[in-house]
């Protein structure tokens, strides 16, 4: 399942983006948004939010 971005907790700083090896994460309206069919399950996107934005369902 990939993972889901709190959009009321994300600060829209690209951290994640940077950090997907599946490029699997874009900005839109200055929040994360997850790429649910490139999302390969890795968490590395997890690890990476400073603002703890991001979790796995």
């Amino acid at each position: 399942m990939p993972a889901k971005v709190d959009v009321n907790t994300c600060t829209g700083c690209t951290s994640c983006v940077d950090a997907c090896p599946a490029e699997a994460i874009e900005i839109e309206n200055d929040k994360a948004k997850i790429i649910a069919a490139d999302c390969v399950d890795c968490e590395t996107c997890v690890d990476e939010c400073p603002a703890g934005a991001i979790s796995m369902e």
